[in-house]
């Protein structure tokens, strides 16, 4: 319901007097709101807002603009509510494939907190890779999938995307840890690495960045469970390697690290699912749920 996100970019502004405070709370560029705010008075003929040296008012038919936002956003969180019943999004299944970094901290949150809501909701996970969970889809072996570097499918809907960097992992007692900030990925090269399989889409971003570097790496041990390769850590000042939402700087045993190498690249965690299929109710709140949670974890890393 694009239409009523816009209408919420209204509200925002009319709250904060502020289309830089409204972006700031919505997530979403200052270009972004003042282009929409624009459509909309370009649709009613008349200006909602006044531009101030020090902000935006409403007008006179914004007032009454506002008056409309406000009581339609009221009346659809009581239809919502009526239409969960009526639609039985209280119950049901949601199947999901994912990435092995989502699953040991990112996804269990999710999925717990939409519970919270919808405790008669089911879920069947599944840990793959992004060639694994194309099939999947294909298959109809499940509803979405979220992968890292997912490729470009025409019959595949990318439903959205997230920025994701890649970091180096190591416990707490390694030398590196010491230090603070990112690191060069030669600083990396005197020290035992215990990496993902070169089918992992992390490590295929890795290759390729050094695949056009004089610098290479030669693994101690490869391994397709990042379990692995984390609890490894803990037993030989190795490194390892992981994309920023698997990443973990909570106090535990294990810190991460960014790499500020010039050029290096970043790569795409992809909410997605079979072009012009059908999803069930619950699968689409579940999506939305997901979103924002991205959406705050992105907002929480870049902080």
């Amino acid at each position: 319901m694009n239409h009523l996100r816009f209408l919420n970019y209204v509200d925002e502004v009319a709250r904060t007097g502020s289309v830089r405070q409204a972006s700031e709370r919505l997530h979403v560029a200052p270009s972004a709101v003042l282009r929409r705010i624009q459509d909309i008075e370009d649709e009613l003929g008349t200006p909602v807002f006044e531009r101030l040296p020090r902000g935006m008012r409403l007008t006179a038919a914004g007032e009454l603009f506002i008056q409309y936002v406000r009581t339609r956003a009221a009346e659809l969180d009581r239809v919502r509510s009526e239409i969960e019943d009526l639609q039985g999004l209280r119950r049901g299944s949601v199947r999901l494939v994912a990435s092995q970094a989502l699953a040991s901290a990112f996804l269990p949150k999710m999925v717990a907190s939409f519970r919270v809501r919808h405790s008669l909701v089911g879920f069947q996970i599944r840990v793959a890779d992004h060639v694994q969970a194309l099939s999947a889809l294909r298959m109809f072996d499940t509803d979405l999938a979220l992968v890292f570097n997912l490729s470009d499918e025409p019959d595949i809907e990318r439903i959205a995307e997230f920025e994701q960097r890649l970091c180096v992992m190591m416990h707490r007692t390694h030398p590196l840890a010491k230090d603070e900030g990112p690191l060069r990925l030669r600083d990396c090269a005197d020290y035992p690495l215990v990496m993902p399989n070169p089918e992992i889409g992390g490590r295929q971003l890795l290759d390729r960045f050094l695949s056009r570097r004089s610098l290479r790496f030669h693994p101690v041990v490869e391994c397709n469970s990042f379990e692995f390769l984390r609890g490894y850590l803990q037993y030989e000042q190795a490194l390892s390697f992981q994309i920023h939402i698997g990443a973990v700087n909570d106090g535990g045993p294990f810190v991460s690290r960014d790499i500020e190498d010039r050029g290096f690249p970043k790569g795409t965690l992809a909410l997605a699912a079979l072009r012009g299929r059908q999803l069930p109710v619950i699968a689409y709140s579940f999506i939305e749920h997901l979103k924002r949670g991205l959406e705050e974890d992105a907002i929480d890393k870049s902080a």
